[in-house]
């Protein structure tokens, strides 16, 4: 069963507001944007599980995998094409202004599509089924924060995901411990 009271706080603290406070922590965006680079992490699904560990809870794998399809579908049809372009346009706009405000454009775009699919993860997770929520608590005491952050991601094997080359895998771990030190610290 889970608690009302922590419900509510959790009801009361918009994905979005979280996200972006995160985010904001030192070393997080390099950490994050590791992670996606290297080992194709959604940030937003990291920022979900960040935002859910923080307020006590964690999503249940079954459900979890049916929305992560769906989540996958956003990213991959909206959010990566406009990060595509943003990313080849970079070059162009030191040389263009015309091209660096439509570069800026395109990064806004790419923006507000990481805001509508972390609204959608927000909905998804206060959806209260009965007999099936989405959400569970979970343990109090996580002696492990990066481990339980790569298990909600299903990463249990860092070395079966991560690039060749010990520079690579160092960066990766790094990420990992970066995330959790921050989680950590900032429940």
């Amino acid at each position: 069963m889970l608690d009302s009271n922590r419900l509510r706080r959790l009801e009361q603290a918009p994905l979005w507001d979280f996200a972006l406070a995160f985010y904001a922590e030192p070393g997080i965006e390099s950490a994050c944007l590791t992670l996606q680079d290297s080992l194709g992490v959604d940030v937003c699904e990291i920022l979900l599980h960040s935002w859910l560990f923080v307020h006590g809870f964690e999503a249940r794998p079954h459900a979890l995998a049916v929305e992560r399809e769906e989540r996958n579908i956003w990213q991959r049809e909206i959010t990566q094409v406009l990060r595509h372009l943003r990313r080849t346009l970079k070059p162009q706009a030191l040389q263009s202004s015309s091209i660096a405000t439509l570069r800026q454009t395109i990064q806004q775009a790419e923006l507000q599509a990481e805001r509508e699919n972390l609204q959608r993860w927000q909905t998804w997770a206060m959806q209260m089924f009965e007999n099936n929520p989405h959400l569970t608590k979970r343990a109090e005491n996580i002696q492990n924060v990066a481990q339980w952050l790569q298990d909600r991601l299903f990463f249990c094997e860092l070395d079966k995901h991560c690039p060749s080359g010990q520079s690579a895998r160092e960066s990766v771990s790094q990420a990992w411990q970066t995330l959790a030190a921050r989680l950590d610290r900032f429940e």
